[in-house]
């Protein structure tokens, strides 16, 4: 059978026709439907006869493919004498000018309607209408021409030919690309222990489209498991795209390395990954306009080169991206997402798929394919849905953006007037409160005056006028967008947080319950893996991604059981209010478990403050010790010094003290005597604040499971992963050592992996022992 392609008319001719500069002008949020009404009210205003809304279609074939191009008119005179194609157009500029402008895109996509459906029709004469109306006033401008068929055919033609040249190209890939994976095998001479399991359950996944969750150990190969069946699975249509999702740099790393250990096998596959804008731009300080930016400037000129040029290579990386970008000059960030289009994989941020103000549209607005979501450290994806759902507001914002204004835009420091009184009377009442407030409502009388500011500032940013406060007002425009988003969002699952620090307001719309939303979002893919080295209990995370129903696998670690020692110390608590007494007894079973391990250790603390509790103890029952502490806010640069420290087999043993659940928790890898040992001081509970409290209280009503879902939870995965660090390949040996009282009883204990075999200590002597006897172990 023929390589089947398809594209539609408006994608057909900006790919052909479109040139020039890129320019990023400000379009408000409300202009989608503010279109769609102006569309409908001129539809409905034309005489009988008119036709809205109609559907063409053509089917081009070559030799080696067929291509369906396809697209619906806006709408079609159709009554007495020849037929005439309208398609309308809408902006908030000057009507004179969108007419003189002549515009090519415009034309030909309206040209290209009128050849579909006059072909289709036998027509030999037809009328082309582009009508353009302003948003604001509904004004509208007419211009029509006459075309004769034959015109439109060689127009047409022309366009296609143009187009088929990019197309042979694809069909030429995509034909070498199935043939690799064909031949494409397994690339290690074996699978690990439970890898196979791993690949088999994806497998499976991907040709039921369905949804799994996978617990799987460090050290089982999880990225080559995923990805392995995932690439395979496009050759026979299982997957039109995947999607690999992670949320941290080492995930990206790991994902582009399984790929090239494919290629050295003979994988032909054309991989992109996604880098945020901020990341990646090559002029930061500049405005996304041809007059501030170079790369700007006529990027679409250049992009048809740059382009051809990419697909001489497979691995689309950030540096690669950039190298070509700055080679071609174009905009390197939209020069990535015209690439996403023809990747067969994508490697980004989870916010690529499931974040509501950041999602590829280009891929999941509306009709979506075979895409297959393969979701990295997706223990991670919980607190970021909460994060992607909820929205913010503050007043100090307001107040510094109502004061430059002032002068220049009066109606709208008015406005923002309005709002700041709001705010102040909310903050009046957290003062009088003494206390952060949560209410089940949203904030109804707040809502109509942020909907009367974005109005008042979309006319005047849509003007693209260059003054000192445009970036604050573009930021303070966005947040209230999103804030009214979300809004119309609350539910159940959401409250209204308010709080006042420092003579400020901090006012949240709080997603208790991300589930509804984020399994809203999963459903723009056909098959999704969720995958993880630590998802306990399952039903905990399966609940909370709004996947209930999905399939399961746990799978134990492939390294032997005697290479990880486990200890717990469950004679000592590290509650909050016994810390003081208790830090001293801490700093010994740290200074012990230091003297007899072999190599570099890392302690973690659930928070900033009892960290610095302890080593000031660590330090006066250890001075000999040479410590590396964790700070708040550190850079990668200090990042990557501070993990640079951990040396092999040096005799200085370095301690380092850190904080679960932050950089160094997770996503790090310190092999052989690099880190020996992680010892975890506490359970990992999260701060008690009033979110986590309205957790709680809605999950003990639904499923009286409040603490756990709250607290228990989250605390220890963040647990799992710091003791994580320990055992990454199959010659690590290391301890890891659990102190809290709470590890006794059954709701910790049940949740530690069932390959651990933890021992107990109930003294002094018997750690050391203990100690002694594994590291003497061979």
């Amino acid at each position: 059978m023929k390589t089947q392609l398809a594209v539609g008319v408006r994608e057909l001719v900006e790919h052909v026709l479109r040139s020039g500069d890129l320019a990023m002008q400000f379009t408000g949020s409300s202009r989608a439907a503010e279109a769609v009404r102006i569309h409908q009210r001129i539809q409905y205003s034309r005489p009988d006869g008119y036709l809205p809304e109609v559907s063409v279609s053509r089917r081009v074939e070559t030799e080696d493919f067929v291509l369906e191009i396809g697209g619906r008119i806006d709408g079609v005179f159709a009554g007495p004498g020849r037929p005439v194609i309208e398609e309308i157009k809408t902006t908030r500029g000057s009507l004179e000018e969108s007419v003189r402008s002549d515009n090519p895109l415009h034309w030909g996509q309206a040209k290209a309607y009128a050849f579909l459906y006059g072909v289709d029709r036998g027509i030999g004469d037809i009328g082309v209408q582009l009508t353009y109306a302003r948003l604001d006033t509904g004004a509208t401008r007419e211009v029509r021409r006459q075309f004769t068929l034959a015109e439109l055919a060689a127009f047409f033609d022309e366009l296609v030919a143009r187009y088929l040249r990019w197309a042979s190209t694809i069909t030429r890939w995509r034909r070498e690309r199935d043939i690799s994976l064909g031949d494409l095998s397994f690339p290690y001479a074996a699978y690990r222990p439970g890898q196979e399991d791993m690949a088999q359950a994806v497998d499976r996944t991907i040709r039921e489209a369905g949804r799994t969750f996978i617990q799987a150990a460090t050290g089982i190969g999880k990225t080559m498991a995923v990805l392995f069946p995932a690439v395979k699975s496009i050759a026979d249509g299982g997957t039109a795209k995947i999607f690999y999702l992670t949320a941290r740099t080492t995930g990206r790393l790991a994902a582009e390395k399984a790929l090239d250990e494919l290629r050295t096998r003979g994988l032909h596959l054309k991989s992109l990954t996604l880098t945020a804008k901020e990341k990646i731009c090559f002029t930061p300080d500049g405005a996304c306009n041809p007059e501030e930016c170079d790369y700007a400037r006529g990027h679409f000129d250049r992009l048809p080169e740059a382009r051809c040029a990419m697909f001489q290579e497979d691995a689309w990386t950030r540096e690669a991206v950039s190298a070509a970008a700055r080679r071609f000059r174009v905009c390197p960030f939209e020069f990535s997402l015209d690439l996403s289009l023809w990747a067969d994989a994508v490697i980004g941020d989870y916010n690529y798929a499931f974040d509501p103000q950041a999602y590829l549209r280009r891929f999941f607005l509306e009709e979506t394919a075979a895409y297959t979501f393969l979701v990295d450290e997706a223990h991670n994806l919980v607190e970021r849905a909460r994060e992607m759902f909820s929205a913010e507001l503050g007043k100090q914002p307001v107040l510094g953006l109502r004061r430059a204004v002032k002068d220049a835009l009066p109606a709208l420091y008015r406005r923002l007037g309005r709002i700041n009184r709001w705010m102040l009377a909310a903050r009046k009442r957290c003062e009088e409160a003494a206390a952060p407030i949560a209410d089940r409502a949203p904030p109804e009388e707040l809502l109509p005056l942020l909907r009367e500011f974005l109005q008042a500032a979309e006319q005047w940013l849509e003007k693209n006028v260059k003054s000192a406060f445009r970036e604050a007002l573009l930021e303070f425009y966005f947040a209230a967008g999103n804030f009214l988003r979300v809004a119309d969002q609350f539910d159940e699952a959401y409250a209204t947080c308010s709080e006042a620090p420092l003579q400020d307001l901090r006012l949240k719309l709080f997603c208790i319950d991300p589930s509804r939303q984020i399994g809203e979002a999963i459903n723009r893919c056909r098959s999704a893996v969720f995958f993880s080295a630590t998802l306990a209990p399952m039903d905990y995370f399966k609940t909370m991604l709004g996947c209930d129903r999905a399939d399961d696998l746990i799978l134990p670690s492939p390294f032997p059981a005697e290479n990880l020692g486990v200890f717990v110390c469950d004679r000592v608590s590290t509650l909050y209010r016994h810390r003081d007494r208790t830090k001293t007894e801490i700093a010994r079973i740290l200074r012990t478990f230091v003297d007899h391990t072999r190599g570099n250790s890392l302690l973690f603390f659930p928070s900033y403050a009892y960290m610095r509790l302890v080593l000031d103890a660590f330090r006066a029952a250890h001075p000999g010790a040479t410590t590396l502490v964790q700070e708040p806010g550190m850079s990668e640069a200090r990042r990557d010094a501070f993990l640079a420290q951990f040396e092999t087999d040096t005799p200085r043993c370095l301690v380092g003290f850190a904080v679960m659940g932050g950089i160094f928790g997770e996503g790090i890898d310190l092999v052989g005597t690099r880190l020996s040992g992680a010892v975890i001081v506490g359970v990992g509970l999260p701060a008690v604040c009033l979110e986590r409290e309205l957790i709680r209280e809605v999950f003990a009503a639904r499923l009286d499971q409040g603490f756990e879902y709250a607290y228990v939870y989250p605390g220890i995965n963040r647990v799992l992963q710091a003791a994580g660090r320990v055992i990454r390949t199959e010659t690590d040996r290391g301890v890891v050592v659990l102190i809290d009282q709470r590890y006794g009883t059954h709701p910790y204990h049940s949740l530690l992996p069932h390959h651990w075999n933890p021992v107990t200590i109930r003294g002094h002597d018997e750690f050391c022992r203990e100690l002694q006897s594994f590291w003497g172990h061979r």
